[in-house]
């Protein structure tokens, strides 16, 4: 028969076990919160950059001419009545006016292989330009992206060279993402599918596993501090205030400003006379 000191060991060893395989689950349960976290955030990071795109390509030249008109208006006001404090005004409504420019910026883009541009050729003509192109990611370009963002993610390999390799690999996936490149997408998921397995797991020791939760939570509070960050810029509000059509802010933020330029013009106008 076991002695009580044998029995007492095999007890003390099935009870660290146990111990073990409850923070191998509280593991495999952190990282895969952390990456449907990073999923999360950087979904957003690309709508906001995004967005950023399109309202600079599209309300861009309105904020300019109301800066211009702030500048005309002031400059009017200080020929009118001479004041030093005037004067002073319109000098710093004049700097905050972008400066033109120059010959090789001001082309930039306008001319390729077939010649000008169609927005360049719009613009030339005085017709409207065209709208810029819609560039979020579609919805088969975001299911892709979690999918291979889940199944290739850095974070769920422990090797370090497992964990380059699927690096480099979901550099080339948030590339394709950002660009919404549906059949870029589609072929890195071919290439994963047809790629090596990932390694089989090692018995972990509970040291390890305690550094490996130790990582994740210091990899999760800088997730969250880059999402507060992207959801305090003004572009982010913008997108919070409309996720699910935020083309309709661009919409109605020109509506402002087109009746915003129309009242600085009706005063520049009274200012002329």
């Amino acid at each position: 028969m076991p002695s009580e000191e044998s029995r007492s060991e095999e007890s003390r060893s099935e009870e660290e076990a146990r111990a073990a395989e409850r923070l191998e689950r509280a593991v495999r349960a952190a990282e895969q919160a952390l990456i449907e976290f990073e999923i999360a955030v950087e979904t957003f990071r690309v709508e906001v950059e995004n967005f950023s795109r399109l309202h600079h390509q599209r309300l861009g030249p309105m904020y300019s001419r109301l800066d211009e008109l702030d500048a005309l208006i002031a400059e009017a006001v200080a020929a009118r009545t001479g004041d030093p404090e005037d004067i002073r005004k319109a000098r710093e409504a004049r700097g905050l006016v972008l400066p033109m420019p120059g010959v090789e910026e001001l082309f930039n883009g306008w001319i390729d292989s077939e010649g000008l541009s169609p927005e360049a050729a719009a613009m030339l003509t005085e017709r409207p330009v065209q709208p810029p192109p819609r560039v979020r990611p579609s919805e088969e370009a975001r299911r892709i992206y979690r999918e291979l963002a889940r199944k290739a993610h850095p974070d769920l390999a422990e090797e370090e060279a497992e964990r380059e390799r699927r690096g480099a690999f979901i550099v080339r996936v948030n590339a394709a993402y950002a660009a919404g490149d549906v059949e870029t997408l589609r072929a890195l998921a071919e290439e994963w599918a047809a790629g090596p397995p990932p390694p089989e797991r090692r018995a972990s020791r509970s040291e390890e596993l305690y550094a490996r939760l130790e990582w994740l939570a210091e990899r999760k509070e800088m997730l969250a501090a880059a999402a507060a960050e992207l959801e305090s810029s003004a572009i982010g509000a913008m997108i919070k205030m409309a996720p699910e059509d935020p083309d309709r802010l661009l919409d109605e933020i020109a509506e402002q400003l087109l009746t915003q330029a129309a009242e600085k013009e009706a005063r520049l106008a009274e200012l002329a006379r």
